[in-house]
């Protein structure tokens, strides 16, 4: 297929970070070319399946996540300018795909008492290092939904509470008890997890 005088092959992983050659396979998805829209589907589909875990914690919510996502990533693909990173772009509507998920299950008005959850027991940092990335992640899946999504939005996205409590429709007094109670659950976690470790 030619595309603006090039012609279009099916794009590598590697090839689709180069952010014009993102915009060219973007165009050319637009237009229904099949091989564009599989190219995008094999670059994001690990990357973005991983974003929808850690905030839907399970798997086969996850996926339907992520078909979601897809759905809206190629509805809104005339979007994309090129000006920043065609990942960077894409997992903004995979967060917001995942986050309208957990809007409809009415998990987030879910909260605790900030003077309580600092209450709770802390962790030892040490333990954190003791784990593989992978251990922590799948910790972080076990949260109760509104925890584990403020923590990726803060932890993870990088989010203020002022930003969360926008996106979330919630106080920020929330989205800070939110943050605290994953806080303390995952250091209980991984206290949990090294003392057992400990007495194999």
């Amino acid at each position: 297929m030619q595309l603006f005088g090039k012609k279009l092959h099916l794009v590598t992983k590697d090839e689709l970070g180069d952010n014009s050659v993102a915009l060219d396979v973007a165009r050319s998805a637009i237009s229904g070319d099949r091989r564009a829209q599989k190219s995008i589907y094999d670059y994001l589909s690990g990357k973005m399946y991983a974003v929808c875990l850690r905030y839907m914690g399970d798997r086969d919510v996850a996926e339907d996540v992520l078909q979601d996502g897809f759905v809206n990533l190629f509805t809104k693909l005339d979007s994309y300018s090129g000006d920043g990173s065609f990942e960077g772009w894409a997992r903004k509507i995979f967060v917001n795909t995942a986050l309208m998920s957990l809007r409809k299950k009415d998990v987030l008005k879910e909260s605790q008492d900030v003077e309580e959850a600092r209450g709770l027991a802390g962790g030892d940092a040490s333990a954190i290092q003791q784990l593989g990335y992978k251990e922590i992640l799948d910790m972080i899946g076990t949260l109760p939904a509104g925890f584990r999504t403020v923590f990726n939005l803060y932890v993870m996205e990088g989010h203020s509470h002022k930003e969360i409590a926008q996106m979330l429709d919630i106080s920020e007094v929330t989205s800070r008890s939110q943050l605290q109670r994953a806080r303390t659950m995952l250091q209980a976690k991984i206290k949990s997890n090294t003392d057992a470790g400990r007495k194999k």
